[in-house]
């Protein structure tokens, strides 16, 4: 399973404690000025420096790193559970789907910022419009083919990267099934790049929009 983080440490030893047997912790650091290397390294997870800056950038490095037959990705900011990553490889493993994909639903209020589930939702509403893509969330977790995700071709290394995947992968007429995850307010002592702000988050619309156009 592929974690990029960037200055994720202190929330790196609950979730890594929660890794399920027979999944394997890449954990990318992604130009941390923590110490999310050392911490993760100290847990037992195997650390890929990826020095370019971006999402799609430390999620490529840790599935080039990987070498199991299939691959999960999701965030190292502890809003997620990974013991929830067994149903989404069921789902891949047994033929159902290409690509299985975890479907944020907030344990509380306020856990997902207004502005950050705004742009989550119009970015699907172009997809289901361009190219039916049935799903609800843009695949904060996600599990696919390890090869596979990779003879996609995905060429956006930040945070257009997701959009990319989806909008390659329905294009490539994979199967997806999407299964709902809990979504928790993410570890304390991390902030997130992307909808901590609204500055952050219309950086990433600004990703998504290149990628679609």
């Amino acid at each position: 399973m592929v974690i990029p983080c960037r200055d994720e440490a202190p929330a790196l030893p609950d979730l890594l404690a929660k890794v399920p047997a027979g999944f394997r912790p890449i954990v990318v650091d992604n130009g941390s000025r923590d110490d999310t290397a050392e911490v993760a390294r100290r847990l037992g997870a195997l650390v890929v420096v990826e020095p370019r800056p971006g999402y799609g950038a430390a999620v490529h490095a840790g599935i080039e790193a990987a070498t199991a037959g299939y691959v999960a990705v999701m965030d190292g900011d502890g809003s997620m559970d990974p013991a929830q990553l067994q149903g989404l490889l069921e789902e891949v493993r047994s033929g159902r789907a290409d690509l299985a994909v975890g479907r944020r639903r907030p344990v509380r209020a306020g856990v997902w910022p207004w502005h950050a589930r705004l742009g989550n939702s119009l970015v699907l509403w172009w997809l289901r419009r361009k190219i039916g893509l049935p799903l609800h969330d843009i695949a904060p977790m996600r599990v696919s083919g390890r090869q596979a995700m990779l003879d996609l071709g995905i060429e956006d290394r930040r945070f257009g990267y997701p959009v990319e995947l989806l909008q390659r992968a329905g294009q490539a007429h994979w199967r997806f099934v999407e299964q709902d995850i809990d979504y928790h307010p993410r570890a304390e002592g991390t902030k997130s790049k992307v909808s901590g702000s609204v500055v952050g988050t219309v950086r990433t619309a600004r990703d998504f929009a290149r990628v679609l156009s």
